[in-house]
């Protein structure tokens, strides 16, 4: 399918055969990827899903991401802020041009995609019917806290390697 014209992120949506009742996977790609990195993982985890792949918009050094940071793992909250309603407010305008179930849209980031994912969590509650968010930091911690017990969140940073010299 082609982009349409009203929409202001770069996206691929690759549809499941049936598209309005297959869950949506979100692929949301760490700094310096796009739009594409994530689609051959997101079939593999989910072959019945669709998949729509997302660029950020936020240039660093010409590496594209979903928020500006001031420095390695401090984040700019007031980006943090807009740049998650924008990608909120972008779901919920993508899902009748796609004909996909905005309820049923599940987040698979990965670094900085997934702090994005996880700060769709904490601050739209319910834009996301889960998540799983592979080598995510905590973004930010509003106040309230929103009840997520229902939303199914995988947490993933790996370890692997060898031990560190002694």
């Amino acid at each position: 399918m082609s982009q349409p014209p009203q929409v202001d992120f770069t996206h691929r949506f690759l549809p499941a055969p049936d598209v309005a009742s297959a869950p949506t996977l979100l692929l949301l790609h760490g700094t310096g990827g796009d739009e594409n990195d994530l689609l051959d993982l997101g079939a593999q985890l989910w072959p019945v899903a669709n998949r729509l792949g997302v660029r950020g918009k936020v240039l660093e050094r010409g590496a594209p991401r979903f928020f500006r940071r001031l420095a390695e793992g401090v984040f700019d909250l007031d980006d943090l802020h807009f740049r998650t309603n924008e990608l909120a407010d972008f779901l919920a305008q993508i899902a009748p041009v796609y004909d996909f179930d905005a309820g049923k849209v599940v987040a698979l980031g990965y670094s900085n995609g997934a702090n994005i994912a996880a700060s769709l969590l904490l601050l739209r509650p319910g834009s996301l019917a889960g998540a799983v968010l592979l080598r995510a930091m905590v973004p930010l911690t509003p106040d309230p806290l929103p009840d997520l017990a229902q939303v199914p969140v995988y947490l993933g940073a790996g370890g692997g390697g060898p031990p560190p010299p002694p």
